[in-house]
């Protein structure tokens, strides 16, 4: 008798103590552990080296014109284009073998990019940028918060090639919308970390929004000084000082796409990231969590024989 009541008040306190642990699991859900708020996918100096290469690369990729300005031409970067998409390319792939070598990047990390391509690729039709409506970036942003930076820049980029692919949307623009969603994702796995719950999603928030109008900002400035005319108010002047230019393409900015597309691109990401964010983290966090990235892959003796 003693030993069928030790064994129930044993089975009850492996019960309660179950109990507790699924507890503590669901609670472990809805807050992010500390482990969660670091980026999954850490990256290295050397990789970080080649984020600012990339990144300064980028920046001269935009704004060359207003240190060596061109003859105007309506379609001046066509023949250029090519040559950057070239070698935006080979800087992508880089970031990916930097991550490699590093052993930050892994398959499973590899597949994850490519299942997250893919989506963010096909949700980009669904807007098609009618009145400004882009769904391509609020899952690029949520995805840079949970993976990291380098991650990000990476899913960027390769969104934007992929569904320029998918929407037949290949034209000189494209290395310059994949460099811009590259910056978004990346900015978005550099916010703070600290942040949890539902300051988290207040922050992100913030930020889908912030990065609408960053897009408008500096996609329009790819084809600005080539397309506004001559001789207008609005227009490239050659013979114009940088800060000159400036403030000239701020205007041009806010009177053609500021309080009109890129309102309606900020107004997406900041609607899309406050109904699906919460959810949206939770799915990824988990994925990572099953997935292991930071688990270090070991071969014990009995797996040998």
């Amino acid at each position: 008798m003693s030993e069928s009541r030790t064994g129930e008040g044993t089975s009850k306190s492996r019960t309660a103590e179950g109990a507790g642990g699924s507890r503590t699991g669901r609670e472990a859900g809805s807050v992010p552990a500390p482990a969660l708020r670091r980026p999954v996918i850490r990256i290295r100096p050397r990789t970080w080296l080649v984020l600012l290469l990339a990144s300064l690369a980028g920046l001269a990729m935009f704004f060359w014109p207003l240190f060596a300005p061109p003859q105007p031409a309506a379609m001046a970067h066509s023949t250029e284009a090519p040559l950057l998409f070239i070698v935006a390319m080979p800087v992508l792939l880089a970031v990916v073998l930097a991550e490699m070598s590093s052993g930050g990047i892994d398959p499973k990390v590899l597949a994850l990019l490519g299942v997250l391509s893919a989506v963010n690729a096909g949700l980009r039709p669904l807007g098609a940028g009618t009145a400004g409506i882009e769904t391509v970036f609020f899952l690029l942003v949520l995805a840079g918060r949970v993976f990291g930076p380098g991650f990000g820049f990476v899913l960027g980029a390769v969104s934007l090639f992929a569904s320029a692919l998918l929407t037949a949307g290949v034209g000189p623009w494209l290395p310059f919308q994949m460099v811009s969603s590259a910056w978004i994702g990346l900015g978005a796995g550099l916010l703070p970390r600290r942040v949890t719950g539902r300051a988290e999603i207040a922050m992100l928030a913030a930020y889908g929004v912030f990065a609408a109008y960053f897009f408008g900002f500096i996609m329009n400035m790819w084809f600005w000084p080539f397309t506004a005319g001559i001789d207008t108010q609005l227009s490239f002047d050659p013979g114009a000082s940088v800060p000159e230019n400036l403030h000239t393409f701020l205007i041009f900015t806010l009177t053609t796409s500021t309080f009109g597309w890129d309102t309606g691109r900020a107004l997406t990401n900041l609607i899309a990231i406050l109904l699906t964010g919460p959810a949206v983290l939770a799915v990824l966090r988990r994925a990572s969590r099953r997935a292991a990235f930071d688990a270090p892959v070991t071969f014990s003796a009995a797996a040998k024989r």
